[in-house]
């Protein structure tokens, strides 16, 4: 598949650097210099993934991600600050991953992959194509979850984050273990990024599916209930 990224940034000499590096490994590339432009590109290049620099003009990089929110595209945020607070609101805001400049082009091409292999059509998960539980469908292939008649809006690494607990049913994941595996690569948000994913996913799946994802206090996670 061809994936399409979107590079924002203020910096032109970044924007052209991470272009170049992404290009070379067969990403077809639109940049934006500011966060109007970016949502602006969101919407009309539709991209897999976007790179996006924290503090640019017009509209921050967090602004961009908040308006985003509903989208399905994997955010890798770019920042100067090293600050956890910084991290933590990306992460909450709906970013999948989180650099602090300056980075290594490879790690940067290497994160923007991991996001976009979301979309590969094999699942090495589970030969299952479809999982229900209760009124919840989650269907692999397409990667798309119901709730009954209404079809929720995850990010990618929340619906991969619930893919995975639901495909394991009771079985105890550490965060260390959800971190690995649903992250893929030393992530520098640590194992509080799995606990914010957990808490946007309860949001999102509501008051009747509240206690599908339970907390193994001291441990980590597991889903709890029958598939169908």
């Amino acid at each position: 598949m061809n994936y399409k990224v979107l590079v924002a940034d203020d910096e032109q000499v970044i924007v052209q650097a991470i272009s170049y590096a992404l290009k070379r490994e067969g990403f077809t590339v639109e940049t934006a210099a500011d966060g109007e432009e970016a949502l602006r590109k969101a919407v009309t290049f539709q991209p897999h993934a976007l790179v996006l620099d924290v503090m640019m003009p017009k509209l921050t990089g967090f602004g961009v991600c908040r308006k985003l929110q509903d989208q399905k595209v994997g955010i890798l945020l770019l920042t100067v600050k090293d600050d956890i607070v910084d991290k933590l609101l990306g992460l909450e805001l709906g970013a999948d991953d989180y650099m602090t400049k300056p980075f290594d082009l490879r790690e940067v091409v290497a994160r923007v992959k991991a996001l976009c292999r979301r979309l590969e059509k094999t699942d090495a998960r589970d030969d299952k194509v479809q999982i229900c539980l209760g009124d919840l469908t989650l269907h692999l292939e397409q990667r798309t979850v119901r709730q009954g008649e209404e079809e929720l809006t995850l990010t990618p690494k929340e619906f991969d984050l619930l893919a995975l607990l639901l495909t394991h049913l009771k079985r105890v994941f550490t965060r260390e273990e959800l971190l690995h595996q649903v992250w893929s690569i030393d992530y520098v948000g640590g194992t509080r990024t799995v606990d914010i994913h957990i808490q946007r996913l309860r949001a999102k799946l509501g008051d009747h599916d509240q206690q599908l994802l339970q907390t193994v206090y001291g441990v980590g996670y597991k889903a709890v209930g029958e598939h169908k």
